[in-house]
C-alpha cells in the first residue's frame, strides 16, 4: 500500500512537473512574443527615423539650393542695377555727344557760309595777282588756279581740304619771291632760257646765246639788251647748281614814287 500511495505520489508529481514544463513553455512563448514584438516596433521605429532623418537631410539640401539661388539671384540682381546704371550713364553722355555734335554741325553750317566767300575772294585775289606779277611759269600758275577754281565747285572736298590748297598755292607764290630759277620756255616763236631772280627780274638768252633780254614791268613786255648776257650766264649756273651763288647783275625797275 505504501508502494502504491508512492507510485501515486511520483505520478502527480511528473504529472505537476509536466504542467509547470507546459505553462513554463507557453510562458516563454509568450514572452518570446512579447520580444519580437517589441523588437518588430522597435525596427519600423529605427526605420521611420531613418526615413525622416532622409527627408530631413533632402529638405536641408533642398533649402540649402534654394539658399544659393537665392544669393545668386540677389547677386544677378546687383549687377543688373549696376549695369543698367553704367548704361544710364552712358545713355546720359551719348546724348549729350550727340546735343554737341548737333550744335558743331550748326556751328559748321555757318562757318561753311561764312569762309565760303572769303576762300572765292582769296582764290580771285591770287588770280588777280598772278595776272599782274611777272610773267614766269604761265602754263604751271595759270594750271594750278584752275585746279583751283574747279574743286571749288565739287561737293566730295571737304572744306578744310579746299582752304589747305588755297593756302598752299598762296604759300608756293610767296616761295617764288625768294629763289632763283632756270628753267626753258617760249618768247614768242623763239625757245629760250629763263631765268627768274624772285620776283625782282625775269631775263632769257636764246638757245645759240646771240640774244638776251628781260621783262620790263613798265611797259609789260620783252626788251632785248645783250648786255646783261654775262649776267644772265651766270646766274644760270648758279641756278642750276652749276656754280656756288654769287651776286649778279639783273634789270630793276626804278622806284616810283607814291602821292
Amino acid at each position: 500500500m505504501i508502494e502504491t500511495m508512492s507510485r501515486s505520489v511520483r505520478i502527480a508529481c511528473v504529472a505537476m512537473s509536466a504542467a509547470a514544463a507546459g505553462w513554463i513553455a507557453t510562458e516563454a512563448f509568450a514572452q518570446e512574443g512579447k520580444v519580437n514584438s517589441v523588437i518588430s516596433e522597435q525596427i519600423k521605429a529605427e526605420q521611420a527615423a531613418q526615413a525622416s532623418q532622409k527627408r530631413i537631410t533632402q529638405l536641408d539640401d533642398e533649402a540649402t539650393g534654394m539658399l544659393a539661388d537665392y544669393r545668386q539671384m540677389i547677386t544677378e540682381a546687383q549687377g543688373l542695377k549696376v549695369y543698367n546704371e553704367q548704361l544710364a550713364a552712358q545713355v546720359k553722355s551719348q546724348d549729350e555727344e550727340v546735343a554737341t555734335m548737333s550744335q558743331q554741325i550748326g556751328e559748321i553750317e555757318t562757318t561753311s557760309r561764312e569762309v565760303l566767300p572769303m576762300m572765292t575772294k582769296m582764290l580771285d585775289t591770287l588770280d588777280q595777282f598772278v595776272k599782274l606779277d611777272i610773267p614766269f611759269l604761265p602754263e604751271e600758275r595759270a594750271g594750278r588756279l584752275a585746279t583751283l577754281k574747279e574743286m571749288m565747285t565739287r561737293a566730295d572736298v571737304s572744306l578744310s581740304e579746299k582752304y589747305r590748297r588755297i593756302v598752299e598755292a598762296y604759300q608756293v607764290e610767296m616761295e617764288y619771291g625768294r629763289t632763283l630759277e632756270a628753267y626753258e620756255g617760249k618768247v614768242e616763236e623763239k625757245t629760250v632760257q629763263f631765268l627768274r631772280a624772285g620776283r625782282v627780274a625775269l631775263l632769257y638768252q636764246t638757245l645759240d646765246g646771240k640774244e638776251t633780254g628781260y621783262w620790263d614791268v613798265a611797259s609789260k613786255s620783252w626788251k632785248v639788251d645783250n648786255s646783261y648776257n654775262e649776267a644772265i650766264l651766270a646766274g644760270l649756273k648758279v641756278a642750276k647748281k652749276q656754280s656756288a651763288p654769287d651776286f649778279i647783275r639783273v634789270p630793276v625797275p626804278a622806284a616810283k614814287e607814291i602821292n
